[in-house]
This record gives structure tokens, C-alpha cells and sequence, in this order.
């Protein structure tokens, strides 16, 4: 076991005998269990909280707290993960919590900028039909047959 940072694909990551030595392939599917399960961990870390009146406000808490639980497990597991000290393994877990950060602040400011607009068009609409009912009232002629 090393106890300094490496660079290799003959690692063992949380469980003895996984992914293998030699195989390419195993390795490059662990990257990818850790970098998802950083992904899912910062998703998780912003997860909307439950509305009290929706449920009874012990089942609300328990929901909530099982949620947190579950979050720290795969915090846990990508910690441990890292300290096989594998700069691949280093590498995904980061890239995972920052790739999990932008999909979370993407989502929010998309929000955001959806209500945005939708505000300044109801803004524009209301402004513009105030200056329609502000004109005066113009006859039709009607053309002589």
C-alpha cells in the first residue's frame, strides 16, 4: 500500500481485489464509480428541503436526515477512495465534485434566468398594453363600393 501519491492503474480502491491489477479497463470503470459518486454526492448537497406542510414534521425529518445520511455515505466513500493516495483516483473524485457543483449552480441560475424572463415579459406586455388602451380609438372608413 502506497502512502504517497502514485500514478498507475494496479490500485486497490474500498475493497480488496477491486479493480485488479493489469486491467485497464477495471480501473478506468473505478474512475468512473468515483467520479459519479462525487457527482451524486454534490447534487445531493443541495437537494431542495421538504415543505412541513406537505407531510407530518417527523416524517419530514426523517426524510430529510435519511437523505443527509445517504449524501455523507458517498462523501465517505469517495474520501476513502482518495486515500489510496492513486493520482487517477484523486483526479475523478475532484472533477466529479466540480463537474457535481456546475450542474447544480447551472440548474439554479436557469431558474433564475427563466423567471427573469418571464418577469420582464410580463413587464413589457403590461407596458406595452397600457400605451394600446393610452391611444385614442382610431374609426374604421369603410371603403365606398
Amino acid at each position: 500500500m502506497h502512502m504517497s501519491f502514485f500514478w498507475g492503474k494496479d490500485v486497490i480502491i474500498l475493497f480488496p481485489g477491486w479493480p485488479g491489477t493489469g486491467r485497464l479497463g477495471m480501473y478506468i470503470l473505478s474512475l468512473a464509480t468515483v467520479f459519479l459518486l462525487a457527482v451524486a454526492a454534490e447534487i445531493l448537497s443541495a437537494a431542495p428541503k421538504l415543505k412541513p406542510r406537505s407531510l407530518s414534521p417527523a416524517v419530514g425529518a426523517l426524510a430529510q436526515a435519511a437523505v443527509y445520511a445517504f449524501r455523507m455515505g458517498l462523501a465517505y466513500l469517495v474520501m476513502l477512495s482518495v486515500m489510496s493516495y492513486n493520482i487517477g483516483v484523486f483526479v475523478a473524485a475532484v472533477v466529479g465534485h466540480g463537474g457535481g457543483r456546475f450542474i447544480v449552480r447551472y440548474r439554479e441560475l436557469t431558474a433564475v434566468a427563466r423567471a427573469n424572463v418571464v418577469k420582464y415579459k410580463s413587464l413589457f406586455f403590461k407596458h406595452m398594453n397600457r400605451n394600446w388602451e393610452a391611444q385614442p380609438k382610431r374609426r374604421l372608413r369603410r371603403s365606398p363600393r
